[in-house]
């Protein structure tokens, strides 16, 4: 195989082309969840499964088989040694009730703060494994309803008002596989995973609705303060962002320790449905570097790069390839302030931001608008950027050559119908 390199021409690390998934028989003495008094009859078992969780950990490890059925639980903690396996027809299922979730001191919108926990936690483990043909499911439905009912109260409801749990939350871990899932109807982001490395998702299905009911801030990935993850073979259909690069904000977001960069990440052979973003840096991004994105199929997204600048928060964007890329968006790349939210918090001005280094080349897209960029340079800088290689059909071209310092065009067509 010939050797393949990063934005800034670093290697690609062998670790990013294992894509093995180990079978059930493979993952340790399994713990079958009917085995332990834990019933597909629609009841709540959240104590029962946390404490066959702790029980696998002092028996040294193992692995939770989910079997065929629904089981219904609230929060989870997994530990040290302990997997989950979800079987061909299995489900686990969710609470709709938010009393069944903890609250605990946790990571929300590029904070540390006291929210609520999510479907699936793990904290500060190694070789932590989730797979199998079956789904988690979060349930969702009834605090999509009471979101956007408190919404229509208040036009300013955030997350932090209309609280809800995610569906899986990973922090301070390496050696992360999630793979086969499907992962559907999240109350709220579907994954996050926050200061962690090697992470893998791989063939996993998720999905939240747009409609009749839209899920509100259904991320399929947050990816927050980590290094190497890969994101191969993934459907992703979510009422928000597909794949999102945090990592804090505020006007000082640069220098607190909580907060970080994401690099080496690379996101290849997924297939997108609907969802705002298909590749967005921020609203809560300080530092993204080393972003490859390449062979993904866009059916319906509304961007499909999307810069998000914060003009309260110090943002770098930079080495983020866009490549052989085929669908429709409608936007091909989306650049302008993110002002939701605005807080300066007694800074005075206004922390400049950049990106630069983007490629985008190989791709051939349908779009509203190709160049959907705003130039504001007392908030950002662009520069560096190369677009080569492009067929776009558009309603709008939108390009204007003083956006951008340093702009490289080779090989692109754009037909405005």
């Amino acid at each position: 195989m010939n050797k393949e390199y990063f934005p800034d021409n670093t290697p690609i690390d062998d670790w990013f082309y294992d894509y093995a998934v180990p079978e059930l028989e493979d993952m340790g003495k399994q713990y079958i969840l009917t085995e332990y008094g834990i019933l597909d009859d629609g009841k709540i078992y959240t104590v029962e499964i946390q404490n066959l969780i702790d029980t696998v950990y002092e028996n040294g490890g193992g692995v939770i088989v989910v079997p065929e059925g629904t089981y219904m639980t609230g929060s989870l903690f997994f530990r040290q040694g302990v997997n989950l396996y979800i079987s061909e027809g299995g489900v686990l299922k969710g609470s709709s009730d938010i009393n069944d979730y903890e609250i605990r001191l946790t990571r929300i919108e590029g904070e540390t703060c006291l929210y609520f926990t999510a479907l699936i936690n793990a904290d500060g483990v190694d070789g932590f494994t989730i797979c199998g043909p079956g789904t988690i499911d979060g349930n969702g439905l009834k605090s999509w309803k009471a979101f956007w009912l408190r919404r229509a109260w208040n036009p300013d409801c955030t997350n932090k008002d209309e609280q809800r749990p995610r569906l899986i939350y990973i922090s301070n871990s390496k050696n992360v596989l999630i793979a086969n899932l499907h992962l559907i109807n999240s109350h709220f982001w579907t994954t996050h995973i926050y200061k962690c490395d090697h992470v893998k998702f791989l063939h996993c299905y998720i999905y939240s609705p747009a409609a009749p009911v839209k899920a509100p801030s259904t991320d399929a990935i947050d990816i927050d303060v980590c290094t190497d993850v890969l994101i191969k073979n993934c459907y992703m259909e979510v009422n928000d962002d597909a794949v999102v690069l945090k990592g804090g904000k505020g006007p000082w977001a640069d220098s607190a320790e909580e907060n970080g960069s994401n690099e080496r990440i690379i996101i290849e052979d997924c297939e997108y449905g609907f969802c705002h973003g298909c590749l967005t840096c921020g609203s809560e991004s300080v530092h993204n570097r080393n972003i490859l994105m390449r062979r993904i199929r866009v059916h319906t997204g509304n961007n499909l790069l999307w810069l998000k600048m914060r003009p309260d928060t110090p943002q770098h964007y930079e080495y983020i390839t866009v490549e052989d890329v085929e669908g429709k968006a409608a936007n091909f790349i989306y650049i302008n302030p993110w002002t939701q939210f605005f807080d300066l918090k007694g800074r005075k001005d206004i922390p400049l931001s950049r990106a630069d280094h983007i490629v985008i080349r190989n791709c051939r897209c349908e779009c509203d608008t190709y160049f959907n960029v705003k130039k504001d340079d007392n908030q950002y800088l662009l520069t560096d950027f190369t677009f080569e290689n492009l067929s776009v059909r558009a309603k709008h071209n939108g390009f204007a050559e003083d956006v951008v310092k340093d702009m490289v065009v080779s090989n692109v067509l754009i037909c405005v119908q």
